[in-house]
Order: C-alpha cells, then sequence, then structure tokens
C-alpha cells in the first residue's frame, strides 16, 4: 500500500510540507508506504479543454510535471493533496495541476481515498479545503477526514509545528487514511469488486 502526497507549494520545506511530513510519518508508522510529489516552482500551463487528451491516459502538453504525476497516480493507492492558502484560496499551480491530471489520467485516481490538506497563517483554510474536495468527489474517490478539519496554521514551519490540533488532526489523518487502505485490502482479499458507474448522461439543461 502506497499514499502519494501532493505538496502544491513551491516552498519543498515550508508550511504545507511540514503537514504533510506528520502525515507521511504517522503513515509509517502504521506500514503503510508513501511518498511527498513535490510541484516545485517551475511555471505550470493550465487545462485548455482542448480534449486532446481523451482516451490517451495523458496531457498533450508533456512538460515533465503532470504526466509524471499521473503515471505515479496510477501506481498509488491513495492520495493526499495538500496546498497552501492565496487571497483565501488554493494556490493556482496545483489546481493548473489536477485539472489537467483528472482530465487526462482520471483512471489513475478513480475508487481510491482521497484526502485533502491546507495550510494558512490566519484565514482561507475552509475554502481552500471545498476547492480541492472538488476533485476526488467528481472521481468517486472516497474522502478521508480526521478529529477537526484537515488544516494548520503558521507563517512558517516551526509556527505549525506549534500548532499542537493542527498536528494531532493530521495524524489521525494518517491514521484513518491506514484503517480505510486496510480495509479496502481486506475486502478484495475476500472478493468484494468495485461497485458497477454508470456513464453516459450528461443533462445540460442551458438553451
Amino acid at each position: 500500500m502506497k499514499v502519494l502526497l501532493l505538496n502544491g507549494s513551491c516552498r519543498p520545506g515550508g508550511c504545507t510540507y511540514t503537514a504533510l511530513a506528520a502525515v507521511a510519518d504517522t503513515l509509517k508508522a502504521e506500514g503503510v508506504d508513501s511518498e511527498i510529489f513535490q510541484i516545485g516552482a517551475l511555471p505550470i500551463r493550465d487545462c485548455i479543454g482542448c480534449g486532446g487528451c481523451a482516451g490517451k491516459g495523458k496531457c498533450i502538453f508533456d512538460d515533465d510535471l503532470v504526466n509524471v504525476f499521473i503515471a505515479k497516480a496510477a501506481e498509488a493507492d491513495a492520495f493526499v493533496f495538500g496546498a497552501p492558502v492565496y487571497f483565501a484560496h488554493p494556490d493556482g499551480r496545483i489546481q493548473c495541476l489536477l485539472d489537467r491530471a483528472f482530465y487526462a489520467g482520471r483512471s489513475s485516481f478513480e475508487f481510491k481515498p482521497c484526502a485533502v490538506v491546507t495550510s494558512a497563517r490566519r484565514a482561507g483554510t475552509t475554502a481552500s479545503l471545498d476547492v480541492l474536495a472538488k476533485y476526488p468527489t467528481i472521481a468517486q474517490m472516497p474522502l478521508i477526514s480526521s478529529s477537526y478539519w484537515n488544516m494548520v496554521h503558521g507563517s512558517a514551519p516551526d509556527d505549525v509545528l506549534k500548532d499542537e490540533e493542527g498536528m494531532q488532526t493530521m495524524r489521525n489523518l494518517a491514521r484513518n487514511m491506514a484503517y480505510f487502505l486496510k480495509c479496502v485490502q481486506a475486502g478484495k482479499e475476500a472478493g468484494v469488486q468495485l461497485p458497477a458507474s454508470e456513464h453516459g448522461a450528461r443533462t445540460n439543461f442551458i438553451r
């Protein structure tokens, strides 16, 4: 079992990373492997809705980041999407990446559990959680919760470490994720199949 943690911050060792590292450490203690995928600081182009990715399983704009992430997603069993808050909203770069990844590589994510995590100095965390949760909830991915909303606060990593409830929330999140993954594994071993999904209906009320 492996959890892919996406760090949507351009700062590799910042506040978002600190939260994700707490999740990774607890997953390890629970016997679950993990990897933190760093989004980096290079520009990420947004999705243009061209449809060129249809049937390909990858974005036609091969910028050595989105398609690498899709490939790693295909091998992962679960995800945590983490992002800092910019102007009461998740930073735009993680949204560009996830827009393209979910359009082009949706099958790499479907039915796999996912959690979303945000970090902020003060406000905007709940709005950002709502935005990030839109991705897993359109791809039939069970959302993993914790003992509080999945957020940490602080202007620097040391501040985040002092956020005792935030760190507690990250650890509980990891334990819940590990528990869910073990339940999924037990279900597979018992012969439980994934649910059949209906596709094709596209209601459009705009005339």
